[in-house]
C-alpha cells in the first residue's frame, strides 16, 4: 500500500484594510480569495486582521497599533508568516520585518511563489523566474540586511561598491539574461503558431479556478491537469478538436486573478498572446462563485489591456451542478441581493442581453454539453466561412457524443 504523504501547512494570518476604494465587503471576498492562495501556496490561516483607514500607511501599511497588536498575537501563537492582501512598497516590507521580525508576504509575493511550485515546463520556469527578479529587484534592502560596505583594511579603502549594490547588478544581469532567453521562445512560439496554418483557433480565458482545464478535457477527450486549487494550469495547451466534422484548435491558458501583479503579465507575454492571436474566445465562468460578476469584470480588464477585448466571444456559464440560491420568502420585504437570485433569474438578466451569446453547463458532469457544443460549432463555423468561403457545404453538424452511443449500443 502506498503511504499517505503529510503535507506541513505553515500558520499565517492575514491582513487587510478597509480604505476609501475598498469598502468591508469588498475586502472580505478579497480576504476569502487570499486565503484560498494561501492554502494553496501550502499555508493554513489562522486568523484574519482587518483596520479602516482612509488609506494605507506609508509606513508599516496598518496603523503602528494594529501592527503592535500582530506582533504580539504572531508571538503568542507562533505564526511563521503574515500575508498581506495588496502589494508593499520596498520600504513598508523592510520596516514590517524590522517591527515584527517574521517572514513577511504581501499578495504579489505569495501569487509568484504559487507560480514558481506549479511551472513544470524550462518555458513557464523562465517566465516565472523573471517575475520574481523584477519583483525582488527594488526590494534587495530587506533581503540582504547583513551586507554592509566592503571591509576596510590595508589596501581595501576606496570608493568600491556595496554588496548590495554588486547584487543589484547581478539581478539587472540576469532579468536581461532572462528576457533575451524568452524573445528567443517567443520565435519559436510565433513560428508554431503560424505552422498551424489557417486552422481557426479558440482560447479558453477566464479567472482561475473557474474549470478552464476540466472543460478542455471534456471537448477534447485529453489529459490536461485539472485541480481544484487556484493557478493549476501555467502551461500553455493546445489540442485539435473536432465538432460536427469541423476541425479547430483549441488553447487552455493561465488563468487571471484580481490584482494580477503587472510582473506577471510582462513575464507572461507569450502565453497571453496566444489569447492575443486566437479567433474565438471563450469566456468561462464559474457561476456558483458569488462574486461571479467582479470576476467577469476583472478578465475583460485584463483583456483590453492585452489588446483582445474585441474578439468574438462566447459565455460559458460553468458549475451550474454546484449553483446553490437562498429563496426569500414571499412576506420578506427586505431588499434582495444576488444570493436570493435564482439560475432561471439570471439567465434573464444582463447575461439575456449581452452582446456574447451564452451558454450554462457543468463540465464536470457534461450537463446542457450538446447545447454548448452547437453553439461552438456555429461561432466557429461563421469564422471558418469568412476564411474558407468555398468550401463552407463540406460541413455538416452532428453530434459526436449521440454516433458514439449509437455505436456502443449496435
Amino acid at each position: 500500500m502506498l503511504e499517505k504523504k503529510q503535507h506541513n501547512y505553515e500558520k499565517a494570518v492575514l491582513v487587510g484594510v478597509v480604505t476609501q476604494n475598498q469598502d468591508e465587503d469588498k475586502l472580505q471576498e478579497y480576504m476569502d480569495e487570499l486565503e484560498f492562495l494561501a492554502f494553496t501556496a501550502g499555508a493554513t490561516v489562522d486568523r484574519r486582521f482587518t483596520q479602516k483607514l482612509t488609506q494605507p500607511d506609508s509606513k508599516t501599511f496598518v496603523g503602528s497599533g494594529k501592527a503592535q497588536e500582530i506582533k504580539e498575537y504572531v508571538k503568542e501563537n507562533e505564526i511563521g508568516t503574515i500575508i498581506f492582501d495588496d502589494e508593499l512598497s520596498p520600504s513598508q516590507l523592510k520596516n514590517l520585518e524590522k517591527e515584527i521580525e517574521v517572514k513577511i508576504l504581501d499578495r504579489t509575493n505569495l501569487i509568484l511563489d504559487i507560480f514558481a511550485q506549479r511551472a513544470q515546463t524550462s518555458y513557464a520556469r523562465t517566465q516565472v523566474e523573471l517575475a520574481q527578479y523584477q519583483y525582488l529587484l527594488p526590494r534587495l534592502s530587506k533581503m540582504w540586511s547583513h551586507l554592509d560596505k566592503q571591509k576596510g583594511g590595508i589596501g581595501m579603502r576606496g570608493p568600491g561598491e556595496t554588496e548590495i549594490e554588486t547584487d543589484r547588478r547581478i539581478i539587472r544581469d540576469r532579468i536581461s539574461l532572462l528576457k533575451d532567453k524568452l524573445k528567443v521562445i517567443d520565435k519559436q512560439m510565433a513560428t508554431q503558431r503560424n505552422n498551424r496554418g489557417k486552422v481557426v483557433r479558440a482560447a479558453l480565458v477566464g479567472y482561475t479556478n473557474v474549470g478552464k482545464s476540466t472543460l478542455m478535457n471534456a471537448i477534447s477527450k485529453s489529459d490536461v491537469f485539472a485541480e481544484n486549487k487556484l493557478f493549476a494550469t501555467l502551461d500553455t495547451t493546445v489540442r485539435k478538436v473536432v465538432i460536427g466534422n469541423l476541425p479547430f484548435l483549441l488553447t487552455d491558458t493561465v488563468g487571471f486573478i484580481r490584482k494580477l501583479p503587472t510582473q506577471l503579465v510582462e513575464s507572461f507575454k507569450s502565453t497571453l498572446d496566444e489569447v492575443r492571436e486566437a479567433d474565438l474566445l471563450i469566456h468561462v465562468v464559474d457561476i456558483s462563485h458569488e462574486s461571479f460578476e467582479d470576476h467577469i469584470e476583472s478578465v475583460n480588464q485584463i483583456l483590453m489591456e492585452i489588446n483582445a477585448h474585441q474578439k468574438p466571444m462566447i459565455m460559458v456559464f460553468n458549475k451550474i451542478d454546484d449553483f446553490s440560491y437562498e429563496k426569500k420568502d414571499e412576506d420578506d420585504l427586505t431588499p434582495g441581493s444576488s444570493k436570493n437570485v435564482s439560475l432561471e433569474e439570471w439567465k434573464k438578466t444582463w447575461m439575456a442581453k449581452s452582446k456574447h451569446p451564452a451558454v450554462f453547463i457543468s463540465a464536470l458532469t457534461k450537463e446542457n454539453f450538446p447545447e454548448m457544443k452547437r453553439l461552438l460549432y456555429d461561432e466557429v463555423m461563421k469564422i471558418h466561412i469568412s476564411r474558407f468561403p468555398y468550401n463552407d457545404f463540406l460541413f455538416e453538424y452532428f453530434d459526436n457524443d449521440e454516433d458514439e452511443a449509437s455505436e456502443k449500443e449496435d
